[in-house]
């Protein structure tokens, strides 16, 4: 079995080739069905945001299931292998399971440390969970990874610092106001930065907002989104004296404040500090406003810097959970080799009961006048025997399963025990139980091909 993942993101493809490659909701159970009919695919899982689409599987021969992951995309999207190949990424094994880690814990987002990618995948696994299209290795590694994630973000400051300049902006004001509770903002113009910083201004407790545009019309529709008011230029600048915060960015060639307007302005309301940030190119305010007592006054560049150090500070977090990603890879390599020793144990177990039971059986026609107490302390006593001396046996090869060369040294102890029996009889018993599983499948889900239920292998690793 090998681990592999498929796909493309905001660093190989522009957003006019991901949106061709984007799932409705309603659509993501049959897609996830039908990636399961793709051939040697065991197990899948897709992660569908705006700024990725990526495929997980667990497949049974690597070499050419990213030609089976690229056959489905063309069907399911409609397009030609040719129009998406060259945006395509494909890792493998090791490096598919890290990207999976990096990815949940936002390492490989465009916003380093954004948390909004480890609900998206969370919600991608259980979906897969509910369509069954997850089995033993997919049940464990994606668990694994939100959890892992999860901690990420609780024993790091990755997520602590803002990285936008809205954010940043945010960020800002806390520092002058301590609080937004009944601060008053307006907004000249009404560009998406502007916007935003609004929203998480508003967000954060600011009330009053007013909105002042070129189109009145545009400008009125921004206000109802925070139930605010909308204003001509003249009529802002009579309002001046009562905001609190001016966020400005109305594409304008000079400045459409002055210096003066601002120090009537604060004449007008006592001096109380007035928060000013210019995200114009070219800049909106006049920097001279700057030097007016109680006003404090940021332009696009300050917010920048502010960004870039937050991501600095991002980047050095980063390196704590790149160091949890190490351990979770050991963690998981150890967990996977010993799915191998799992149909082992059991053939050791079932013969040593089968030893037993028959030796029992022995005993009882051997020994016809013991009573059923009697028989039941040897029952205990023999089964006991029987498990301790397969306990360290049992522990050897577990333990011989995490080292280099595995296959070897399950091979010597399937003959040191004489294994060979009891295998292939639950390798039997598994044939027909999976036979029937797919054949219930089948007649569920009406599939011209069957879904392959997992079934860990013996010396299964990739």
């Amino acid at each position: 079995m090998h681990i592999i993942s498929v796909g493309l993101n905001y660093r190989t493809a522009p957003v006019e080739v991901r949106e061709k490659f984007t799932f409705a909701e309603k659509d993501l159970p049959r897609a996830l069905r039908g990636l399961m009919d793709t051939k040697s695919i065991m197990e899948c899982v897709i992660v569908a945001t705006c700024n990725r689409t990526e495929f997980y599987a667990v497949v049974d021969r690597h070499q050419l299931c990213g030609h089976y992951i690229r056959s489905f995309m063309e069907r399911w999207f409609g397009l030609s292998r040719e129009e998406f190949t060259n945006h395509l990424y494909m890792y493998e094994d090791e490096k598919a399971i890290e990207h999976l880690f990096r990815v949940t814990s936002g390492l490989d987002s465009m916003v380093i440390g954004e948390t909004q990618i480890l609900g998206q995948v969370k919600q991608a696994f259980l979906l897969a969970q509910a369509e069954k299209t997850t089995g033993t290795v997919f049940n464990m590694l994606f668990k694994q990874a939100v959890t892992m994630a999860k901690r990420a973000h609780s024993e790091t400051m990755i997520g602590e610092s803002a990285v936008s300049v809205s954010y940043a902006a945010v960020e800002l004001g806390k520092q002058i106001f301590g609080s937004f509770h009944k601060k008053s903002v307006m907004i000249l113009g009404a560009g998406e930065t502007s916007e935003l910083t609004a929203k998480h201004l508003y967000a954060n407790g600011a009330t009053q907002v007013i909105v002042v545009n070129r189109t009145y019309e545009r400008a009125a529709s921004l206000a109802d989104k925070f139930n605010g008011t909308a204003y001509s230029m003249e009529e802002a600048i009579s309002k001046l004296h009562e905001i609190d915060i001016m966020i400005s960015s109305t594409g304008s060639d000079g400045f459409v404040i002055s210096r003066e307007q601002v120090q009537e302005a604060m004449r007008r309301r006592k001096s109380k500090p007035l928060f000013m940030i210019d995200i114009a190119v070219p800049r909106d305010l006049d920097p001279s406003i700057a030097a007016v007592e109680n006003v404090f006054l940021y332009d696009i560049d300050d917010l920048e810097n502010i960004v870039q150090s937050n991501l600095e500070q991002r980047r050095s977090e980063a390196l704590k959970i790149e160091e949890m990603i190490r351990q979770e890879l050991a963690a998981f390599d150890q967990w996977y080799r010993t799915l191998g020793v799992v149909p082992l144990i059991r053939a050791l177990q079932t013969k040593a009961s089968d030893i037993h039971m028959e030796t029992m059986d022995s005993l009882t026609k051997k020994l016809p006048d013991l009573d059923e107490h009697e028989m039941k302390v040897i029952r205990k006593l023999t089964k006991s025997i029987v498990n301790q001396m397969m306990q360290d046996p049992i522990l050897r090869i577990k333990e011989m399963a995490g080292e280099k060369h595995p296959e070897e040294a399950m091979d010597m102890f399937v003959k040191l025990f004489a294994l060979e029996e009891q295998l292939n009889q639950s390798r039997q018993a598994e044939d027909v139980k999976l036979e029937d599983n797919a054949e219930t499948i089948k007649s569920a889900l009406g599939h011209k091909q069957t879904p392959v239920v997992t079934a860990v292998p013996v010396f299964a690793h990739p």
